[in-house]
């Protein structure tokens, strides 16, 4: 695919000096006042979110991407409800089920649930990882300095994860629900256990995007453990919605040679999400 050029604008500018890039532009570069306006959203009246929802599985390993999503039943993962009701709950029965949830050991240490944040029906889904401790203490993903370098990444796009436009809208969400004690890695029983809520809010939220940043998060959506290097850069599928892998924002802090990498992978969603949109 031939290199797109698009105007930077300040705000886009502005991002890229809090990611520690250095911005070149060609003499021929259009107009620095000039926004790159994400795609119109289709008329087309979305399909109802809510129970009616086609349910989804998680993908089986993919060798080469895109790849068609076949879809295996989630079986054996216990939660306080299970995998099967969870597939049903519209969003107020899933926030409960996720606020009363005691179906791993998680739940005793736990300050807050981490339900996710923003637009129900927003085009891009973000999906973390685990909640470390801001997250516990304001029940909300990604905070602190990653959550600001989150937010700047997504303004440069012009996403956010507040009120705004639709096609502005951005959902995000953790793999996990509740913050392992010592931020340490979560453990694959609690993944499972935790797993029908993600689903479940990727099938009401049907997004036209997602975004998969960090290991354990790409490791849930795509069953893969490859590592991350080897997945971005290349468009994924997640029962036929295009994946983006890339760098979770505390990485990214701690390897700032990194973060221009990050960049061409929020580039590459926005293509992505473009293209969904063209085609609705």
């Amino acid at each position: 695919m031939p290199e797109r050029r698009v105007p930077w604008t300040e705000r886009q500018r502005a991002m890229l000096e809090e990611m520690g890039l250095r911005l070149w532009q060609p003499a021929e570069t259009l107009a620095p006042d000039a926004e790159a306006a994400p795609a119109a959203p289709s008329q087309a009246a979305p399909p109802a979110a809510g129970p009616a929802a086609a349910p989804i599985r998680p993908p089986t390993p993919q060798g080469t991407v895109p790849a068609t999503v076949t879809s295996i039943p989630v079986t054996a993962v216990a939660s306080s409800a299970p995998a099967a009701d969870i597939g049903r709950m519209d969003w107020p029965a899933l926030r409960a089920a996720v606020a009363g949830c005691t179906a791993c050991k998680l739940c005793e240490r736990r300050t807050n649930t981490v339900f996710g944040v923003g637009s129900e029906r927003a085009r891009w889904m973000v999906v973390g990882e685990a909640p470390g401790e801001q997250e516990d203490l304001r029940g909300e993903p990604f905070v602190g300095k990653a959550g600001r370098l989150l937010d700047n990444m997504l303004a440069a796009l012009g996403l956010t994860r507040g009120d705004a436009e639709p096609e502005r809208q951005v959902f995000i969400a953790n793999t996990l629900k509740c913050r392992p004690p010592g931020n340490r890695n979560p453990e694959p029983e609690e993944l499972a256990r935790c797993e029908p809520f993600l689903i479940r809010q990727v099938e009401l939220v049907q997004p036209k995007v997602i975004l998969a940043m960090g290991r354990f998060a790409v490791q849930s959506l795509l069953r893969s453990s490859e590592p991350i290097g080897r997945l971005r850069g290349r468009v994924h599928s997640y029962h036929g919605v295009p994946l983006i892998v890339t760098y979770h924002p505390a990485y990214l802090l701690r390897n700032l040679e990194d973060k221009a990498k990050a960049w061409d992978d929020l580039c590459l969603a926005r293509e992505a999400s473009e293209s969904v949109a063209a085609k609705s």
